[in-house]
């Protein structure tokens, strides 16, 4: 299968040439990279361009992956964020579980960039969540996820209207249509960055207030978690 790699980006000079360096060491080389840059002020276009990936117009992280998707020739889509780090075998091992189990959407276990062991207490916790939830209520971090186009399409993509939490609605929705797992062998890198800049704890209190609020009020369309997602830098 072809796959269609998709980085919402903004002001991403820093981080982007680390993951579009990990892309080019993949095993697995049928892939195209599409960067959906919000306008970034920086150098981050360029840098794409150089790595040869197509360069289209973003927006907040949910319009940057809708807009990818649209320019995207593959029939299967990775959506990954600039921070994100993927090790050699990451889509060749992805694929191979999602060919075995017959997946249509799939999630990643996140490990932390850093060396911290709360870094890692946290993340394993949210790995404990998305794996008891995979089999009757989708989660998974936009960091990673993987879905068929055709499903993509089905389900209309990310939802734009929603402030927190877009990629565990797509995820929820795509579930409906499709088959949703986890992907069990492998690891997706994630950057603590926002966690260091807003304080680790706020923000996973807030994000488990939000998995709380979405369990019972539904999704998330007002600011009420003030989470700014233009965070970068």
């Amino acid at each position: 299968s072809m796959i269609s790699i998709i980085i919402p980006t903004f002001n991403e000079e820093t981080y982007l040439p680390r993951l579009l360096e990990s892309i080019k060491k993949q095993v697995y080389k049928n892939y195209e990279i599409i960067v959906a840059d919000a306008d970034s002020a920086d150098k981050t276009r360029q840098i794409a361009k150089r790595y040869g990936c197509r360069v289209v117009k973003g927006g907040m992280p949910a319009i940057g992956r809708n807009n990818g998707a649209k320019a995207a020739k593959g029939d299967i889509l990775l959506f990954l964020d600039a921070d994100s780090l993927i090790g050699k075998d990451f889509v060749k091992d992805s694929l191979k579980d999602i060919e075995k189990r017959k997946l249509d959407v799939a999630g990643c276990y996140l490990y932390p960039l850093s060396k911290n062991p709360i870094d890692r207490i946290f993340l394993e916790i949210f790995n404990l969540w998305i794996f008891m939830t995979q089999f009757f209520y989708p989660n998974a971090c936009g960091s990673g996820i993987f879905c068929k186009k055709l499903l993509h399409e089905k389900v209309k993509g990310f939802d734009e209207t929603i402030k927190l939490s877009e990629d565990m609605d797509y995820v929820k929705r795509c579930g409906k249509y499709g088959k949703f797992r986890i992907i069990k062998n492998s690891k997706l890198i994630y950057s603590m960055r926002r966690y260091y800049k807003e304080g680790r704890f706020k923000v996973g209190f807030k994000l488990f207030l939000s998995a709380l609020y979405r369990l019972f009020f539904g999704e998330i369309r007002s600011d009420v978690f003030k989470y700014d997602l233009r965070y970068r830098k």
